[in-house]
C-alpha cells in the first residue's frame, strides 16, 4: 500500500509542471495575452500584501512582546527558503519546535500552539484565499456586493481550518469553497492554476512567520517565556543556561 502511494505522488510531482503549463495555454488561449498582465498584478499585488501583513500586523504584536521581528525572521531564516523551495510549511515542523524552545518558550506552549497553528493559523493561505476568489470574481464579471463579499468569508472561516500546511492545500480549500458559495463558478479556478505555485513561494513563509510571533507572543502572555534567552538567541549569541 506505502509503495502504491509514493508511486501516485510521484506520478502526481511529475505531471504537475505539464499540468502548469497546459493551465497557463488554456488561459492565454482563451482570455487572450493580456490575461497574463492581470495574473501578475495579482501575484504583485498579494506579495505586497503579505509583506504588509507581516509589518502591520505582526509587527507591533513583536513589538508589544518585547523582541525585534526582523531578527526572528533572521533566526528561522533557513526554515523560511525551506518552505519557499517546497511551498509546504510541515517540512520544518521539526526544526520549528526545536528553535522555539532554544529561543526561551516552553515546550509545553510550543508543542500546542505550533501544530495548532498549522491548522487554525494560516495568515498568508487566508489571504491567498482572499485575494484569488476577489480576482475570479472580477475575471468572471461574477456581481460581488457586500452579500456576496459577507457570504464567502463566512465560509472561508470554516473551509479556511482544513487547509493543512501541505502543497497545494490552498488551491483545494479555494476551489471548494467557490463551490460552496455557488457565486463564482468553480472552474474559474482554472485560471490561477498555473501561478498557483508562485502565490504558495508568499503564503507559505507568511504562515511560519505567524506561527512564529503567535508561539513567542502566547509564550510571553503565559509566563512561559525567558526573555533573556530569547534575546541572546536572536542576537546571535549562545545563551548561558537552558531553560529551566
Amino acid at each position: 500500500a506505502a509503495k502504491m502511494v509514493f508511486a501516485v505522488v510521484g506520478f502526481v510531482m511529475w505531471a504537475a509542471p505539464i499540468g502548469a503549463f497546459g493551465a497557463i495555454a488554456f488561459t492565454v488561449g482563451k482570455f487572450g495575452v493580456g490575461s497574463l498582465a492581470s495574473l501578475g498584478k495579482l501575484l504583485g499585488g498579494f506579495y505586497l500584501t503579505c509583506v504588509v501583513f507581516i509589518v502591520v500586523a505582526l509587527g507591533p504584536v513583536a513589538r508589544l512582546c518585547g523582541f525585534s521581528l526582523l531578527k526572528l525572521i533572521r533566526y528561522i531564516w533557513e526554515e523560511l527558503l525551506i518552505c519557499v523551495a517546497t511551498t509546504s510549511s510541515e517540512t520544518v515542523l521539526p526544526r520549528m519546535l526545536t528553535k522555539l524552545e532554544k529561543a526561551g518558550c516552553e515546550k509545553s506552549v510550543v508543542g500546542l500552539v505550533i501544530p495548532t497553528g498549522y491548522s487554525f493559523n494560516l495568515d498568508g493561505t487566508c489571504l491567498y484565499l482572499a485575494a484569488a476568489s476577489v480576482f475570479l470574481a472580477q475575471a468572471t464579471n461574477t456581481p460581488f456586493g457586500l452579500a456576496e463579499q459577507i457570504e464567502l468569508l463566512l465560509i472561508l472561516l470554516v473551509t479556511s481550518k482544513g487547509a493543512a500546511g501541505i502543497a497545494g492545500a490552498a488551491f483545494v480549500v479555494l476551489a471548494a469553497t467557490l463551490s460552496a458559495t455557488g457565486s463564482i463558478p468553480v472552474t474559474s479556478v482554472a485560471l490561477v492554476l498555473g501561478i498557483h505555485r508562485l502565490m504558495s513561494q508568499g503564503l507559505t513563509p507568511t504562515n511560519l512567520i505567524g506561527n512564529a510571533v503567535a508561539t513567542i507572543a502566547i509564550a510571553k502572555w503565559e509566563g512561559a517565556l525567558d526573555g533573556e534567552r530569547l534575546r541572546c538567541v536572536l542576537d546571535g549569541e549562545e545563551p548561558a543556561a537552558a531553560t529551566a
